[in-house]
């Protein structure tokens, strides 16, 4: 039985784009009794694979915790496999605001001790004496109310980008860190204040508002289906959205838009932005925020030592890494101080710039390409990159894509090019070839034939 992916995210994501398929990404949690989590997640792995259903899920005796990718067309059958499990049959599904068909690229399913690491001891409080759940216009409505208080449970990058007028927003890097701030912060408002609180799908938010009521907080209120859920009512019901920015999501995507509201700067010029980058250095991936100017000046990189890092070679960089423990951390939100214009803790509502508008749910391929080959170098020095031709003929004049996580995509025609060394008008399968680039390639880099 296949219990692993088995395809590389760059060639998940070249099979997304020929299918030409919608996929829609969304999140789902649930609270149950899991006797064995190994079998569940096994069971799950087999039915979701049979699908091409990718996300990264954890589960545990306490639950499912899970964000993902499914075909459209799959989505009811999709559907079915949770229906098998009473305990998630009529559970709520929150489809993404905004969706990207490269959202999630490999099928990741974990077995954890806890599906949110809350640091909390469960068996010392009742997980079942939840808050009140508030829709839209019941959240709106008790926002208004000068006896409420509303706290943000996401962490630090997450309120940066987006929150509700008004909140608490702490400055955190994990969800467990804000429950004993929060605690001690409103500890003289547990008789007359309402508590409400929120996060991005509603899954901190159940074992949080359980919390509070043991601690002693008498009016606990939680945002029911989070700010996804949240963006949609407001959205069909012709409400004011007291959220503003933009909902930071944690699968490739980084964000969807809520409102055309940006409050944030990027941390290295300070423009006004809010779009998240991991850095490009391996032994790095800071997340922080990034403008399009930043990013190409700066090629995806935090601060200029990343960047010089980047550019040594593959062994280089590896040896830089060993004995470091860097493996894993993709959405690593250590603060640097080389980020002057970061912000946390206490955010204004200040609107700083208004974003361009949303593009469609589905961004059809605009070029037809054909993968031939992958980056072998990049030579500094000479701004040259060389690939190897993996699957077809590449010939003088045809024009190419060089596509990749970091690169982008970027199109270029073959004007001149040396084969295995030689100037030559053909390449072949099995060939090296190299030509001028004017910008920096990259290992991960994959070279297309565009077809007319």
């Amino acid at each position: 039985m296949q219990l692993y992916n088995t395809l590389s995210a760059e060639e998940r994501a070249e099979l997304i784009d020929q299918a030409g398929k919608q996929r829609l990404t969304l999140s789902f949690y649930a609270y149950a009794k899991i006797e064995d989590p190994k079998k569940f997640r096994d069971d799950l792995f087999l039915a979701w694979n049979a699908l091409d259903a990718l996300g990264r899920i954890y589960v545990a005796h306490e639950g499912i915790n899970a964000q993902m990718s499914v075909p459209a067309d799959n989505f009811e059958a999709f559907r079915t496999t949770l229906e098998a499990y009473e305990f998630m049959q009529g559970i709520r599904l929150n489809v993404a605001v905004e969706q990207d068909d490269h959202s999630f690229l490999k099928l990741t399913i974990k077995v954890r001790h806890k599906i949110v690491a809350d640091g909390l001891n469960d068996d010392t409080f009742d997980v079942t004496n939840k808050g009140i759940h508030l829709k839209a216009k019941e959240f709106n409505a008790i926002l208004d109310d000068p006896n409420t208080i509303v706290v943000d449970f996401r962490n630090h990058y997450e309120s940066e980008v987006g929150h509700f007028k008004g909140a608490i927003t702490p400055d955190v890097e994990t969800f467990r860190e804000s429950l004993p701030i929060i605690n001690e912060q409103l500890k003289d408002f547990k008789e007359d204040k309402n508590l409400v609180m929120y996060c991005t799908g509603g899954i901190r938010c159940e074992k949080a508002s359980a919390y509070f009521k043991h601690q002693g907080f008498k009016n606990v209120f939680q945002l029911e289906g989070g700010i996804i859920n949240y963006a949609k009512e407001i959205e069909a019901e012709g409400l004011e959205s007291k959220f503003i920015g933009k909902n930071f999501v944690f699968d490739n995507r980084l964000g969807e838009r809520i409102t055309d509201d940006i409050i944030s700067q990027c941390h290295q010029c300070g423009k006004p932005c809010d779009n998240h980058t991991n850095c490009a250095n391996d032994g790095c991936h800071l997340l922080f925020i990034q403008c399009d100017e930043c990013k190409e000046a700066m090629e995806n990189c935090c601060s200029t030592e990343c960047l010089e890092v980047t550019h040594l070679p593959l062994a280089e960089q590896v040896k830089l890494r060993r004995g470091k423990q860097v493996g894993n951390k993709v959405f690593r939100k250590g603060k640097s101080e080389n980020l002057k214009f970061k912000h946390s803790g206490d955010l204004p509502d200040v609107v700083l710039d208004t974003a361009a508008k949303p593009k469609k749910i589905r961004e059809r391929i605009k070029i037809k390409k054909v993968l031939v080959g992958k980056a072998e170098h990049y030579f500094v020095k000479a701004q040259v990159a060389q690939f190897l031709i993996e699957t077809q003929k590449v010939t003088l004049g045809d024009k190419v894509l060089i596509s990749g996580p970091t690169t982008g995509n970027q199109e270029l025609t073959l004007n001149e090019m040396l084969v295995n060394g030689k100037p030559a008008k053909e390449a072949f399968v099995g060939d090296k070839i190299t030509f001028k680039v004017p910008f920096r390639t990259r290992l991960s880099d994959k070279l297309y034939l565009i077809k007319a």
